[in-house]
């Protein structure tokens, strides 16, 4: 099934993938790599230098990314979020492919992918599931359109781009059982939103398909021979999604949930909105895509291992649901107008009122008699909310209601989540921490490879002629900022060697003491979200202001580096 598509079509996909590429490039390279983003962008660089590591299960991200370092002749932060970046940003284009929906709600979802705040997160993290998402939808999509070379290549691609890709499988596997079970039925009627949800494409050649399929996991995950254990690297992939199931995590059933609200409170709502009427009326699309995002989010909730990361996969039908339901409300006839924008107005009002007065509780004390009227004033406030759109339902008409309603809350909810979306993004330092993050972020990484650089500047003559020992921190971040140095591990530090620059944990030892001037560095700091109070909670929410707590390394130098310091005989 085939639509017309509408004027000016092309360029609004090209002005939403102008969006997503600002929003993820931007300073892509100012925050430093985390011990997650090091380890495989490690092995990408090794690889660059002619060495055969060990790899990672994300074979796609190690062997392109050593495509770009050996170009450009070694590894940079930005250089290492590149491809996921990249990819992050062509994810925009996959409504676009997909057959099954309109033109018009495929470009609302266009611009829900480019400014979500969790997707932009992942397309800024080097070996991200954001390469899995995008090749396993725009493979989807080209099987949609009976285009079987170009559905294998993307597959081979989505197998190649990590642990994730099992996950998302895994969540589509149950959807598809539950739907069959359940023996969803076509409404009567099609609107301008509806499509045929059992459509498949005639004569798709499966043959065809495989082969090419094959050859480009082969070529791919070998890097055209040169990598041959990139092979082996994708099939480790499937026992470690498994362990994934088996391992413990340290992140609460109840945060997963919360960054939902925090970060995509429009498109939570207007999803919301959009499964209950899709219920109500039988619709043969959205029951599909609301069970999607409930199979993904309860997958992501109750993994083991979670982390909030593991969401992404419930992103993209929680877009498509609250497109759906966005584009209906874009109609608006000459004679509604007026009524719409005041109702437009007005809701905006009420919601930016509730947030200020949401903002004005963290300078309250929670025990006293000011917070208690502020938090039923943000209660009455919402109420207010339903009430006025109730009445203006009755006195005017329900559709100026729900559409005015809807528009101020895209309003208000937009603003706010595209905020969200610029702290995701990192633009707004790292001081102010976001759920969707790495864990434990190099506070000093640059000051640290700084500091290094010019000692052996001072002492050798040569940015990276001394050679440096990390003892006793496992660090893969660590050795990735110290990247450009001979960099030696070990476990624990042998002084009768007396090497030139040691980093240590933060210790007490007399023996670098005597010998060694030392200068300590904030390491990985890590907010302390499971140390925290509701005050916290709501601190965060308004201002993005949470407790850290940090690891602090010592850089030592041997005296006699120093300039002015006289040798000993």
């Amino acid at each position: 099934m085939t639509y017309e598509h509408f004027k000016r079509e092309g360029w609004l996909y090209a002005l939403a993938f102008i969006l997503a590429v600002g929003l993820r490039f931007i300073q892509l390279g100012a925050m430093p790599l985390t011990d997650i983003e090091a380890a495989p962008a490690l092995q990408a660089l090794q690889i660059a230098q002619g060495l055969k590591p060990a790899l990672s299960p994300y074979p796609f991200y190690i062997l392109s990314t050593s495509v770009l370092f050996f170009l450009y002749g070694s590894g940079t932060d930005f250089l290492a979020r590149f491809i996921p970046a990249l990819t992050g940003s062509l994810l925009v284009f996959a409504p676009l492919i997909l057959r099954r929906i309109k033109p018009r709600p495929s470009l609302f979802l266009a611009f829900f992918i480019a400014i979500d705040p969790g997707l932009i997160s992942l397309s800024r993290q080097a070996a991200s599931p954001i390469l899995a998402i995008t090749f396993l939808l725009f493979a989807f999509g080209f099987f949609d359109q009976n285009k079987p070379r170009l559905a294998g290549f993307f597959a081979a691609l989505a197998l190649l781009g990590g642990p994730s890709i099992w996950a998302g499988l895994l969540g589509l596997g149950i959807t598809w059982a539950l739907t069959q079970g359940i023996k969803i039925r076509r409404p009567q009627s099609t609107s301008d939103l509806e499509v045929d949800a059992n459509h498949q494409p005639s004569n798709f050649d499966y043959r065809l398909s495989t082969i090419s399929l094959v050859v480009t996991f082969i070529t791919a995950g070998t890097l055209f021979f040169i990598a041959p254990n990139g092979l082996s690297s994708a099939l480790a992939s499937i026992p470690t999604f498994i362990n994934s199931w088996l391992i413990p995590s340290d992140v609460p059933r109840a945060r997963v949930f919360l960054s939902l609200l925090v970060y995509q409170p429009l498109a939570f709502l207007l999803a919301l909105f959009a499964i209950i009427r899709g219920w109500v009326k039988g619709s043969s699309r959205i029951i599909p895509l609301s069970l999607w995002f409930l199979v993904a989010l309860l997958l992501a909730i109750f993994l083991p291992s979670r982390q909030v990361a593991d969401l992404a996969w419930a992103l993209i039908p929680l877009c498509a649901l609250a497109a759906l339901e966005l584009v209906r409300n874009v109609f608006v006839s000459p004679g509604e107008r007026a009524e719409i924008i005041g109702v437009v107005l007005l809701t905006a009002f009420v919601w930016v009122f509730a947030w200020l007065d949401f903002s004005g509780l963290i300078w309250i004390p929670t025990d006293s008699r000011e917070y208690i009227v502020r938090f039923w004033l943000l209660i009455g406030a919402l109420l207010l909310l339903v009430f006025s759109l109730l009445l203006i339902a009755a006195g005017w008409s329900i559709r100026t209601a729900r559409i005015g309603g809807v528009w101020g809350l895209a309003l208000a909810l937009g603003v706010l989540g595209f905020g969200g979306a610029l702290g995701s993004a990192g633009l707004r330092g790292m001081g102010n921490p976001e759920l969707w993050w790495s864990p434990s972020i190099p506070m000093q990484a640059d000051l640290l490879q700084k500091t290094v650089s010019d000692m052996s500047e001072w002492s050798m003559g040569d940015d990276n002629a001394v050679p440096v020992i990390i003892a006793g921190v496992n660090s893969p971040a660590l050795e990735w900022t110290l990247r450009e140095h001979h960099v030696v591990l070990a476990e624990s530090l042998d002084i009768s060697s007396s090497p030139d620059f040691v980093i240590t944990p933060l210790q007490d030892d007399p023996t670098l003491s005597a010998s060694y001037r030392g200068q300590d560095f904030t390491w990985r700091q890590t907010p302390n979200w499971n140390a925290t109070l509701p005050q916290d909670w709501v601190r965060w929410v308004a201002l993005r202001e949470m407790p850290q707590s940090g690891e602090t390394i010592i850089l030592w130098v041997r005296d006699d580096l120093f300039l002015g310091t006289a040798v000993s005989p």
